[in-house]
């Protein structure tokens, strides 16, 4: 089965379930503050999660594109990738347990669908702990569908577990579905530990809120605080609405379904193996991969307006380019911007049937001219390191100084004889690591984007600071991300120059006056060709269904409208009550 053939399969069973199938959000989360990428298919619907109606409806279907960095040492096994697209159905309030494993039961085994044997399947649910109890309700249903009792286990929260990716949020159980990939026939009981058990498909059943005790809130507020939580510092809450997320890998279950042994031989990746092959026919198969996996994913954040940087979001991409140049370079000196855009062209035309924009021209060129200027920077810096190298530079200088990585000072030192101390290196990581984190927990600390109060008008500030930038610095201006906490709200926005003092005053100056005149927020739902003829805006690289939500601030009185946006986050009905 093609990857064209498995989303398709899967949209259109959910779809006669009554599934409204909507668009893959952007890589940069709009709602969730305390992750810098989208990394599941719940994180564009947190605000529908915790209540917030949907234009769509209570059933939405999805194919999603994730970015996970948190492993990416691991990339170039046979099952972990940096991008991936993740197929899912959600339930927002609507039908819980029984639908969700009823419909995954029949999606996996149904002909008609993906016609897997039963024999092949085997489940895992919740243990329970102090938090929540065991979910036996799940492992009843899968036995009533047919799974024998030896084929379903129970695991703790670090297996059975979904959620929230930020400190706090909607959280639940979860039940897991995996498929025996041996040669042989499956074992009668199933053992998790066995890798032989691959994991394809997770049902999440969302009916926790984890909120911060206060113990965890007067810990957000001091200013000597390390960015660490204990147990003692949340709690579990039923949610008011029980919901349904689910999160079908695409690439693992392609695996799955032609018998590969690896995410690397399915059509996803295999025109991209291909190609570096060609141009570096020399380099071993999991540098073959690593470099395949990091300039995908590159393609795909600068297609969602990330751009190469030090900080943040822009220092994962000019991360992931430069360990694929690192890679290219121990085995090709020679490897340049000019081999790196036609792997990444590979890319553009792989998945340019499913992405429009990836047919572009405009696009496409903005997209490897950003890959190429990235890539002969970092070769102008490899050459310094080069030279470091052999003034007897510290390993660990030579990475966090000259960003010279350390898999190729190895390269260099074994073919030079010389001996690398890396549990030094590995020790001065770690201790950089911490200091990393400790640094930007004041700047992603806080929760999961939330409905309350405090929130919300801080959420729909950010209209108002969207509309003042554009007032005071011009159209050029277009949102690129927020960070909302209880403290506070930081707005990320494009503009080529530092703000002078005189336009940052004027923007606070239009925000507390449309505040102070107690302007009217009103919600509507309509098509987006006539969201965009109202001169609607939305958030910077998002992707929009046929139907939004469009909040408009408005002067009553006097018919004169402030702000105009498409979005799904939670709003004050006017601006007075912000304060």
């Amino acid at each position: 089965m093609t990857s064209l053939e498995l989303r398709k399969k899967f949209l259109e069973f959910f779809a006669t379930k009554g599934h409204k199938v909507i668009p893959s959000a952007s890589l940069v989360p709009a709602n969730d503050p305390t992750v810098l990428f989208t990394t599941a298919g719940m994180h564009p619907l947190v605000p529908y999660l915790l209540g917030e109606e949907h234009h769509a409806g209570k059933r939405l279907a999805s194919a999603q594109k994730c970015i996970r960095t948190g492993d990416i040492e691991e990339v170039g096994d046979d099952t972990h990738l940096t991008f991936f697209e993740m197929l899912g159905n959600w339930s927002l309030g609507d039908y819980f347990k029984p639908e969700a494993i009823d419909w995954s039961y029949e999606f996996l085994t149904d002909k008609k669908w993906l016609g897997l044997p039963v024999e092949k399947l085997a489940i895992s649910c919740f243990a329970g702990d102090k938090d929540a109890p065991q979910d036996n309700e799940s492992a009843e249903l899968w036995q009533k569908l047919g799974i024998p009792q030896e084929r379903v286990t129970f695991l703790g929260k670090e297996d059975n577990w979904w959620g929230p990716a930020g400190q706090t949020g909607p959280c639940g159980p979860d039940t897991e579905m995996f498929y025996w990939i041996g040669s042989e026939p499956a074992p009668v009981v199933f053992d998790p530990a066995d890798k032989r058990w691959f994991e394809i498909w997770n049902d999440v059943f969302m009916q926790y809120d984890k909120q911060l005790t206060e113990s965890g809130k007067n810990k957000m507020v001091d200013k000597d605080w390390d960015g660490s939580f204990s147990t003692e510092d949340f709690i579990f809450k039923q949610l008011k609405q029980r919901n349904v997320d689910t999160g079908m890998g695409l690439e693992r279950t392609l695996v799955a379904l032609n018998g590969l042994r690896s995410v690397y031989e399915t059509d996803l990746f295999a025109p991209i193996m291909d190609k570096v092959k060609n141009i570096l026919p020399t380099i071993d198969v999991k540098s073959q991969r690593i470099i395949s996996d990091h300039i995908k994913a590159s393609v795909f954040l600068l297609s969602d307006g990330v751009e190469p940087s030090n900080k943040d979001r822009g220092y994962i991409l000019r991360r992931l380019i430069r360990r694929a140049v690192a890679r290219a370079n121990m085995k090709d000196i020679d490897f340049d911007s000019q081999k790196l855009k036609l792997i990444a062209q590979i890319v553009l035309e792989n998945y340019k049937d499913i992405y429009q924009e990836f047919k572009q021209e405009d696009k496409r060129s903005d997209i490897l001219n950003k890959l190429s200027l990235e890539t002969r920077k970092f070769r102008a810096t490899i050459e310094k390191g080069f030279k470091e190298f052999e003034k007897g530079t510290d390993p660990f200088i030579l990475f966090t100084s000259y960003g010279f990585p350390i898999e190729l000072t190895q390269e260099i030192a074994a073919e030079k004889g010389v001996e690398i101390d890396l549990g030094k290196f590995n020790k001065d990581m770690k201790k950089h690591q911490e200091l990393s984190r400790t640094a930007s927990a004041g700047q992603f600390k806080g929760g999961l984007a939330d409905n309350s109060e405090i929130i919300t008008r801080l959420h729909t500030v950010t209209h108002l600071m969207n509309a003042a930038l554009r007032q005071v610095l011009g159209e050029h201006v277009w949102q690129k991300g927020s960070n909302i906490t209880a403290e506070r709200t930081r707005f990320d926005f494009t503009h080529p120059e530092k703000m002078t003092e005189e336009q940052k005053s004027k923007v606070e100056e239009l925000v507390n006056g449309w505040i102070g005149r107690d302007l009217t927020v009103k919600k509507e739902v309509m098509p987006v060709v006539e969201a965009k003829k109202l001169n609607g805006i939305g958030v910077f690289g998002e992707k929009y269904a046929d139907t939004v939500s469009v909040y408009t601030v408005i002067d009553s009185k006097t018919g004169e409208v402030v702000s105009r946006e498409f979005c799904g986050g939670p709003h004050v009905e006017h601006t007075g009550v912000i304060g």
